[in-house]
């Protein structure tokens, strides 16, 4: 008897809760003042609950800002002019016709101008909005150094060596990994990377660019304004490719219609020569070759001041984003929290993501905390909610999501969380009796040795 008292008198304070004390929540005026409702999780109020604004926190610019350069440096064109050497006659012209380069598909290259267009107004617009200009619907872009176009909201798209269907492809593929309706023509607007010399005895030197039609030998003199000579009979048209020179005599020329056909290529170099004479036409082809290397060196130069800059400026964003993630880590950046308490593995705040919204179902299986399955009450998982009306500051919402069917937790996946939201979640009946018997357990051991000595 000695024994059983004790023990009945400490299972009678038990029962009066004067050992144990657990959280729970109860519907209706609190203590504290507080107006609690209690709203079972269903899709309707889900729905209901999601209604409420957030805009959840953003990166820095740092996060988003590419490291390369909107435009790259433009080279001028350097002027030809044609050399002079004193007149000669030759006794006779002998005619060397440069071989057929064949048809081949033109090629975009550096200094290209692609011109980008929408088809339709009534959808192109709205999907491509930044990326087309608003006027027309039509934005040129430039071919860079790098051999790539910068489109805005999409990057970098890298054309040149690629025919006028690749470059499509490249582009199309772009926009969709973008998420932007690909609905866009693509054509050449200017061509500049690929281009034939004319000087001599023209009346204008010029360049005369490639397109996607081959360019003939007649056509390249007429850009120049055609022929420019006193005397016919010993004049002659000069062509320097690829470190060989032809030549064919202005005279057989006019006669015959497929001298005039003669299909020119990339980096040829006409002269019309009156001097007889091959000083003045090496000459100006040598020229050329220095221009063409002045222009590369220049190239090359641009290239790597590009390269330099965009470095330069990749540091520049790692830098501000390294500062970003210690002053996170040092929790000095404004984030909004929502926190766990009750049977959760770890009572933790959990830090709600940036640019997007978290659910209740990311919150209960966070890796910090979560939710504790042994001797957490499925039944009894809630969201506690404080009213966005001030003059409501003492009303909570008690969202409560019954997850003893396994079916309910697709709402957890879709219950957004708002700032300084608390999830609580009540014990198993078992896991409170577990409690209290532990803590009764010492007091137990007490009384019956204390029973035995009297």
């Amino acid at each position: 008897m000695k024994i059983i008292l004790p023990l009945l008198g400490a299972l009678l304070i038990a029962g009066c809760g004067a050992v144990y004390h657990s959280s729970s929540v109860s519907e209706g005026v609190s203590e504290a003042g507080s107006t609690v409702r209690v709203i079972p999780l269903t899709v309707e109020t889900v729905m209901a609950a999601n209604r409420s604004s957030y805009t959840p926190k953003q990166l820095p610019e740092a996060f988003f800002a590419s490291a390369g350069m909107p435009r790259g440096p433009k080279l001028t064109q350097t002027a030809i002019e044609p050399a002079f050497l004193p007149e000669t006659r030759p006794g006779r012209l002998e005619t060397r016709v440069p071989p057929d380069p064949g048809r081949a598909p033109y090629r975009i290259g550096i200094e290209d101008k692609l011109l980008l267009a929408t088809p339709s107004a009534a959808t192109s617009v709205e999907q491509l909005t930044g990326l087309l200009a608003a006027e027309n619907r039509r934005q040129g872009y430039t071919v860079q150094d790098d051999g790539a176009i910068s489109i805005p909201d999409v990057g970098r798209v890298v054309v040149a060596g690629k025919t006028l269907e690749e470059a499509e492809n490249a582009v199309f593929n772009k926009l969709v990994e973008a998420g932007i309706n690909p609905a866009f023509s693509l054509e050449i607007a200017e061509f500049n990377s690929q281009r034939v010399t004319i000087g001599g005895a023209v009346r204008n030197a010029t360049v005369v660019p490639l397109t996607l039609t081959p360019l003939r030998l007649n056509q390249a003199i007429n850009a120049a304004g055609g022929f420019d000579l006193a005397d016919r009979d010993y004049a002659s048209i000069r062509i320097y490719r690829d470190g060989t020179l032809y030549q064919i005599p202005v005279a057989e020329y006019s006669r015959k219609g497929e001298l005039q056909n003669v299909t020119l290529k990339d980096g040829d170099s006409v002269f019309v020569d009156t001097d007889f004479e091959l000083d003045k036409a090496s000459e100006f082809f040598a020229q050329q070759i220095q221009l063409t290397s002045v222009r590369q060196a220049a190239r090359k130069n641009a290239l790597d001041e590009l390269e330099m800059e965009v470095e330069l400026r990749r540091s520049e964003l790692d830098e501000q984003r390294e500062n970003f993630n210690e002053r996170l880590a040092f929790d000095a950046v404004d984030r909004d929290y929502v926190y766990l308490i009750g049977e959760v593995f770890k009572q933790a705040r959990y830090p709600l993501p940036f640019e997007r919204k978290a659910t209740l179902a990311d919150a209960l299986y966070s890796e910090s905390s979560g939710f504790n399955s042994r001797t957490g009450n499925p039944r009894q998982i809630y969201v506690l909610r404080g009213s966005e009306n001030p003059r409501e500051f003492s009303g909570v919402t008690a969202w409560n999501l019954d997850a003893t069917n396994a079916a309910n937790f697709i709402l957890a996946t879709r219950m957004e969380l708002r700032p300084n939201d608390v999830i609580f979640i009540a014990e198993q009946p078992i896991t409170k009796w577990n409690r209290v018997l532990t803590q009764l357990a010492p007091n137990l051991v007490s009384s019956s040795v204390a029973g035995v000595v009297n």
